[in-house]
């Protein structure tokens, strides 16, 4: 038997014991997804050297799947979640996250909002379409990179009520073993946290983001970096605080090694 067939008879097993352990009947994961996970032709390894136990070639076996379908596989464990009812209940549908398996850097925000929740894809409202022009200015595409939330519902708000509110500090905790697996998945270089909820929701701080950001911290052994969320450069867009978030983009991309020119290192130089 092949090891991704083995690694799926492991996932499936892994599946079983979740729902004897949560209760439940149904985890989201269908046989027939497992079948064509089953199916998805790899690299063929070599064979155990003298004295190389299965428990080690066997704990080898997940790294080997591809991302995307191991990413795929946790999309229908996050879809499937009901630890938070009272999120399941509002959502229009969970919002797993978005970009490159393979990606150097990844984004990472607090939770889904409005417009999140209808098209099921993180940062596409206002504050998206800023995030967006923030890549764009650091010479990459959303395509390049990953982004995804702490949170993968919207949280819920009374009916009726106008926009968005913050998670929680359960809710995000709920939720963060679906973020580290993510994270695990795709092992970018560096992680950017997004506004103070999502840096809380990485790492329990609670300083406030104009006392950490510019600063490095770590997450899973990967160097993080926490700034603005774009949102707070709509409601304070002086190109003072423009500047704040794009130094610390400049930092981002020393620290990947990329190519800045001396235009990028001027962007929002001139106060206004």
């Amino acid at each position: 038997m092949s090891s991704l067939k083995e690694a799926t008879a492991l996932l499936e097993q892994s599946l079983r014991t979740r729902r004897s352990l949560l209760g439940r009947t149904r985890t989201g994961v269908t046989r027939e997804s497992l079948e064509r996970l089953s199916q998805t032709p790899v690299a063929q390894t070599s064979q155990p050297s003298p004295g190389e136990t299965a428990p080690r070639q066997i704990s080898n076996l997940k790294s080997e799947m591809p991302r995307e379908a191991r990413l795929a596989a946790l999309n229908e464990a996050v879809r499937a979640c009901r630890k938070c009812e009272h999120l399941a209940a509002f959502r229009t549908q969970t919002v797993f996250g978005t970009g490159n398996p393979q990606a150097e850097l990844m984004f990472v925000g607090e939770a889904p909002g409005a417009d999140e929740d209808v098209q099921g894809e993180p940062f596409v409202g206002r504050a998206g379409e800023l995030l967006t022009k923030i890549i764009n200015a650091m010479g990459l595409t959303r395509d390049d990179v990953y982004i995804a939330n702490v949170l993968k519902c919207r949280p819920d708000m009374p009916k009726g009520a106008p926009g968005n509110r913050p998670p929680t500090p359960l809710e995000m905790q709920r939720c963060l073993p679906y973020l580290r697996e993510q994270i695990a998945i795709i092992q970018p270089r560096i992680l950017v946290a997004l506004g103070k909820t999502a840096m809380a929701g990485l790492t329990s701080t609670d300083e406030s983001m104009s006392a950490i950001r510019g600063r490095w911290f770590t997450f899973e052994n990967i160097p993080l970096l926490p700034t603005y969320h774009p949102s707070y450069l709509l409601r304070n867009g002086s190109n003072t605080e423009k500047r704040k978030v794009w130094e610390d983009m400049l930092l981002v991309m020393e620290k990947l090694g990329m190519p800045i020119s001396e235009k990028q290192r001027g962007f929002f130089r001139s106060a206004s």
